[in-house]
C-alpha cells in the first residue's frame, strides 16, 4: 500500500541530491574572483542608475492587458475558421458562425467599454473642477450673475491637466 509512495520520495531525493551535486560541482569548477563590477546588476548592457524600486505607470500594464486579451481573439478564432468549411459540410456551420458573432460581439463591447473609458488614450485630459467657495466667490460677479440671471451658464473655470492613470 504504501509502496506507491515510496516512488513519489525516490524521485523527490534523486531530484534534491541531483540538483545538490550539481551546485557542488559547479562551486568547485567555477573560478572564484568577485569583483565590483560582476556585483552589479547587469540590464542588457546598459548601465544602471538609481534605485529599481521606482513609480511604474500603470498604463502599460492596462495597454499590455488589453493587446493580450485581443490578441487571445486571434488565438481562438482561428482554429474554427480553420475547419469552419468541414462544420459547413456536416450541418454545423450556423452554430459555429453564431459562436464566433456572439464571442466577437463580447469582445466588441469590451474594446467600447476600454474605449469610453479613455485606457487607449496613453495621456488624458481631465477638467478639474474649482472648490466650491472659490466657485461662489467668481458668481458674485455683475457680469456673471447677469449671465446667470439671463438663463446663461456660468464659464467652467477648470483647468485642464494631463493624467497618466
Amino acid at each position: 500500500m504504501h509502496f506507491e509512495y515510496a516512488n513519489v520520495l525516490i524521485f523527490i531525493g534523486l531530484g534534491i541530491g541531483l540538483c545538490g551535486l550539481m551546485m557542488g560541482l559547479g562551486a568547485l569548477l567555477r573560478p572564484a574572483n568577485p569583483e565590483a563590477a560582476k556585483l552589479t546588476t547587469y540590464e542588457c548592457g546598459e548601465v544602471v542608475t538609481g534605485n529599481a524600486w521606482i513609480n511604474f505607470n500603470i498604463r502599460f500594464y492596462v495597454v499590455a492587458l488589453i493587446f493580450v486579451i485581443f490578441d487571445v481573439e486571434v488565438a481562438f478564432i482561428y482554429p474554427v475558421t480553420a475547419v469552419f468549411r468541414q462544420w459547413v459540410v456536416n450541418g454545423k456551420g450556423l452554430f459555429a458562425l453564431v459562436e464566433i458573432m456572439l464571442f466577437v460581439a463580447i469582445l466588441v463591447v469590451g474594446l467600447v467599454y476600454v474605449w469610453r473609458k479613455g485606457d487607449l488614450q496613453w495621456v488624458r485630459t481631465v477638467v478639474e473642477p474649482e472648490p466650491a467657495a472659490l466657485r461662489r466667490g467668481l458668481a458674485d460677479s455683475d457680469s456673471e450673475a447677469g449671465a446667470l440671471a439671463l438663463g446663461g451658464s456660468a464659464p467652467a473655470h477648470g483647468k485642464e491637466i494631463y493624467v497618466a492613470r
